[in-house]
């Protein structure tokens, strides 16, 4: 493969290898680590509240992530090309790793629990992660990967970095959203960075 600097998912979607495009597909990432998880149709094991994603997303990974209540006798709740999962607890995580070895490292923080796709708040953290086993083969023969996980589950996989963090040296960056403009922190600085309905991020050195 290519090396490239790949800092969206379009870039990389054309350049993943064939074998490997499974990554992509978040049903198969939480299967490969026994999570309860099933696509539309399948009913779920027990009535309760599930993490409803689609299974597949480019453009943004979290749009359209949500958690339902589902009933074991209404497997179409969940519409086609999403899947349910179990929830799993613990924080949010992101970490890149080049060529398998431990990069970039960062911390989400939420506001409103209910919003999946949306972050108030992501920070430098110093934890080891370990390249998942699952991805250790891919990790040698492409340039980057970003993990991004709840607890010690890997939710999500993308074949490139974390471009959040990469043209400042700010610890802390806080997303702003066009319907929720935030007042500016002190001490920060505006670092343009539009993505769907973000325009950018508040950085802060801390």
């Amino acid at each position: 493969m290519k090396t490239i600097e790949l800092i969206d998912d379009l870039d990389v979607w054309a350049q993943c290898p064939t074998d490997w495009l499974w990554v992509y597909d978040k049903l198969i990432v939480a299967r490969k680590q026994n999570i309860s998880a099933g696509p539309a149709g399948i009913p779920v094991p027990c009535d309760g509240a599930y993490v409803v994603r689609p299974i597949t997303n480019i453009r943004m990974m979290s749009r359209g992530a949500s958690i339902q209540q589902l009933t074991q006798s209404n497997p179409d709740a969940v519409p086609d090309g999403y899947f349910w999962s179990e929830i799993v607890q613990g924080r949010h995580v992101s970490v890149d790793y080049h060529y398998g070895q431990q990069d970039l490292t960062v911390e989400g923080f939420r506001d409103d629990a209910r919003r999946l796709d949306r972050f108030s708040c992501w920070a430098k953290i110093s934890e080891v992660y370990a390249l998942p086993e699952f991805l250790t083969g891919l990790g040698q023969i492409v340039p980057w990967i970003n993990v991004e996980y709840i607890g010690s589950i890997a939710i999500e996989v993308h074949l490139r970095y974390n471009d959040d963090f990469r043209n400042h040296d700010s610890d802390v960056i806080y997303p702003v959203w066009k319907d929720n403009p935030l007042p500016q922190p002190v001490g920060s600085t505006w670092y343009p960075s539009p993505g769907g309905d973000r325009l950018g991020f508040w950085i802060v050195n801390k």
